[in-house]
């Protein structure tokens, strides 16, 4: 559903939206005529003062058939207080959203909230020109079959960007296999890697094809590939020079048709000098760098990802809470540390704290705040106060 059909007559937010929609990358136009073809699992979104020129729901449920729209968005506008109400099992929102004073539009709560309800596959929360900017260039890049290394901090959404990649390729209808190279034991890794025959080592009960011929057809995530022991990193150079893996056990050498995507949070020429990754894997690996940025370095993704962590704690849309400008300017201005981790933690809390549906800033608790929720404990805040 990433194609949007927005009515703009009588929809005060009109542009707001748009323009946030547009930085998620979403296709938005007119509704179209009676005479012009539409493309079946658009999304329709309308304001409510639309819907009663239009002569009710009816014949908004009438004109969502004939332009083709799986899911209709009525935004209610100028309301007393935020709500969502679902009908036709889900196909058809209502949300209410009040005024709010805004000195920038693009961090607007509802319109915010409203692009993550569309939640189309293959489009991110972003609101920042930066984020724009990779998504963009990652699409062009996925639309090649070249080998992406990405870097960037913990916490960056380096396994979102891969799945983005993937999805936006000819191979998005295979499967998506990722492995973090840091959370295998050494000597289990290779078997997880490239598969084992039956009694190839103790405890080899049976066969295992191994991730690689797993992902064949599709895509394989290494992710924090750093971590990767040396002796296996001369195994994976020359699978990806081969594209053949031989599982452990086996002479025989099986042809496989991955494109890899590997992640790292660290710098990988000091890696290099050090001794701690080969030179020649690195290169075979980054035909295409990307590179994630922290979230203090993109202000403006905070209220959108904010959003979608909302959305995504919430399987009854009727309970996702409001956050007013005070919980908003909290969050922006803070300098995130723990990027997107520490954000749904935080909300997470904000989610326990807030009243009547709404989260103001005395529900934001920063990790350096936990301890003033209980009696004293000299060791917990040192720890957090160190972590921050």
């Amino acid at each position: 559903m990433s194609n949007i059909r927005l009515a703009k007559d009588f929809f005060d937010g009109a542009d707001i939206l748009e323009a946030i929609l547009l930085k998620r990358m979403f296709m938005v136009s007119p509704i179209p005529s009676r005479d012009e073809p539409a493309a079946a699992g658009a999304t329709l979104i309308c304001s409510a003062a639309f819907v009663g020129k239009q002569g009710g729901r009816e014949k908004l449920i009438e004109m969502a058939r004939q332009i083709k729209a799986r899911l209709i968005l009525v935004i209610e506008e100028h309301a007393d207080s935020f709500a969502i109400n679902n009908d036709l099992g889900g196909k058809l929102i209502t949300v209410s959203i009040p005024d709010i004073p805004m000195q920038d539009p693009s961090r607007h709560y509802g319109f915010n909230m409203i692009a993550s309800m569309v939640d189309a596959e293959g489009h991110l929360a972003t609101g920042s020109d930066a984020s724009l900017n990779m998504l963009t260039l990652a699409k062009k890049v996925a639309a090649t079959d070249v080998t992406v290394f990405i870097n960037g901090p913990t916490g960056t959404g380096k396994e979102v960007l891969s799945r983005f990649v993937h999805f936006h390729s000819a191979r998005k209808d295979k499967p998506f296999v990722g492995i973090n190279c840091a959370a295998i034991p050494e000597n289990m890794l290779e078997a997880i890697l490239f598969g084992h025959e039956k009694g190839s080592f103790t405890g080899a009960s049976t066969a295992n094809k191994g991730i690689f011929r797993a992902a064949d057809g599709g895509t394989l995530l290494l992710d924090e590939i750093s971590e990767m022991p040396l002796s296996l990193q001369a195994k994976l150079l020359r699978v990806l020079q081969e594209k053949t893996v031989t599982p452990l056990g086996s002479q025989q050498e099986i042809e496989v048709d991955v494109r890899v995507i590997a992640t790292t949070n660290r710098a990988m020429q000091h890696e290099i000098n050090q001794g701690r990754f080969r030179e020649d894997l690195y290169y075979r690996l980054n035909v295409f760098p990307l590179h994630t940025l922290s979230m203090a370095d993109r202000a403006e993704d905070i209220i959108p990802i904010a959003t979608a962590l909302l959305k995504r704690h919430h399987s009854d849309l009727n309970h996702i809470p409001w956050m007013d400008e005070s919980a908003i300017k909290m969050l922006v201005d803070y300098h995130w540390p723990g990027n997107v981790r520490e954000l749904e933690n935080i909300l997470q809390r904000a989610m326990v704290l807030a009243t009547n549906g709404v989260i103001t800033d005395a529900d934001i608790i920063i990790d350096t705040a936990i301890g003033q929720l209980a009696p004293p404990q000299p060791n917990f805040t040192q720890q957090h106060t160190a972590l921050a």
